[in-house]
């Protein structure tokens, strides 16, 4: 218990230690440049809720495999 709390403790800081993260590529960041300050920030936001959502998935269904298999041996 005490690492699980440890490990989820350090993911938050790790999630709330970062102002700002930049999640466009060369033709994102154009675009972006050509929007201006406020809708730049909304693709970067979309870009990232884009990133996150496959990964949030995958580490669910990664941790429900972990703990099935655990508990068998």
């Amino acid at each position: 218990m005490r690492k699980h709390l440890f490990v989820t403790f350090f993911a938050f800081l790790l999630t709330v230690s970062f102002n700002q993260a930049i999640a466009q590529c060369s033709v994102c960041t154009r675009t972006a440049q050509q929007l201006g300050e406020k809708p730049a920030k909304g693709l970067n936001a979309g870009i990232l809720y884009l990133a996150f959502t496959p990964l949030i998935i995958i580490g669910v269904v990664g941790f429900r495999w972990w703990k099935n298999n655990g508990a068998k041996g």
